[in-house]
């Protein structure tokens, strides 16, 4: 038992000690505790929530999700600006590019955009929210909820100790299908009448699963090829990739092909 504890605070200091001295100062960096208090209260919300709405009217949120969306918008094209921008003036590789753990300013640019890349997939949970107090229950499925609640501890992880180097590419390619993502919803929320002009969602699913494939490729080219990043993270990014590929392929299915072919 005493062995266990002492692993366990050996970690606890692990944890703190080597983590990146300039991201720690920021807000929701330094401990894992808070983004585990914001998880557990997601999946309490999550439990809960559907069971306050059973008897209550949906709530009508028009306003709300169309400054949500457009706003989610912005923030992504500021993001994909920001990595774009601090990964081309520092003559940042596509093929390997360690972390730069300086502060010097382009450094602290992509370490910045690092962190309002995680600080927006805490911003997400929001989605789930909305779905709830709408009484869209169908839409809080496995592939929702995984994917919402496993990104805030990958990104708070990255801007924890890996704010920048490889971790650029997803910075790079998220927000942009992002971008096109909440454009989509934004619009839609706008009403009924926009849904002529709505006909492209199934190419929505395309382009995230084409930007989990390309993230798949850059990862496992940096599990083999010489590059100063920890093969740990390339690791484990490669694996969680997959699982999004398995579980998008899935939802494009059971949503267009299978869809479909019950029609004919």
């Amino acid at each position: 038992m005493a062995s266990a504890w002492e692993k366990l605070e050996s970690y606890h200091r692990w944890i703190f000690e080597n983590g990146d001295k300039r991201t720690d100062p920021w807000l929701l960096v330094y401990s894992p505790v808070p983004v585990i208090c914001i998880f557990l209260s997601y999946l309490g919300v999550i439990w809960i929530g559907p069971k306050l709405m059973k008897h209550r009217e949906p709530v009508d949120l028009k306003v709300v999700l169309i400054v949500y969306n457009f706003a989610m918008v912005l923030l992504s094209v500021y993001m994909f600006h920001e990595f774009v921008m601090a990964s081309w003036l520092a003559n940042y590789s596509y093929l390997c590019q360690p972390v730069d753990y300086s502060t010097s300013p382009l450094a602290m640019r992509m370490a910045s955009a690092v962190w309002w890349f995680f600080f927006s997939k805490v911003i997400e949970l929001s989605d789930t929210v909305f779905f709830i107090l709408r009484k869209k229950n169908n839409q809080l499925t496995f592939l929702h909820v995984y994917h919402h609640s496993t990104m805030i501890f990958n990104w708070w992880a990255g801007v924890k100790y890996l704010a920048g180097g490889q971790s650029f590419f997803i910075g790079v390619l998220n927000p942009f299908v992002h971008t096109v993502m909440y454009s989509y919803y934004g619009l839609a929320a706008l009403g009924p009448h926009m849904q002529k002009y709505l006909w492209w969602k199934r190419y929505l699913t395309s382009l995230q699963l084409l930007q989990f494939v390309l993230l798949t490729i850059h990862t496992a080219y940096n599990l083999f090829a010489d590059c100063d990043f920890p093969d740990t993270m390339n690791t484990f990014v490669f694996a969680y990739l997959l699982s999004l590929i398995a579980l998008f392929s899935n939802f494009y299915y059971q949503s267009y092909v299978n869809r479909k072919s019950k029609k004919l």
